[in-house]
């Protein structure tokens, strides 16, 4: 039989949460070290993460929240790229007009 874990699962969705805000400027070393546990063992509670829709001890509505706005953040980054687009053809035309009328 296993021994139970140290660490709550509110710790562990919270060292997650942590890991996944600093994702790109910080590795697992560096977290791990802040939190005081092994670096493997946060690799391991990301890895596990990544296959359930929602970390141990987090809601199932917070889970489902989570994909709503990962969705609008995905619906909302197109809607950014197109309106840069725009921008950038508007910028063009004020610079071709602006020629023309010199």
């Amino acid at each position: 039989m296993a021994r139970p874990s140290k660490y709550s699962p509110e710790f562990r969705s919270d060292a997650i949460a942590l890991w996944r805000a600093s994702a790109g400027r910080r590795t697992f070393r560096d977290v791990a070290a802040d939190l005081n546990v092994n670096p493997e063992t946060l690799r391991t509670w990301v890895r596990d993460a990544d296959g359930r829709p929602a970390a141990a001890g987090v809601p199932a509505d917070a889970a489902d929240e989570l994909v709503r706005l990962r969705a609008e953040n995905a619906r909302l980054a197109k809607a950014e790229k197109e309106w840069q687009l725009e921008r950038e053809i508007l910028r063009r035309a004020a610079a071709y007009f602006a020629r023309e009328m010199k």
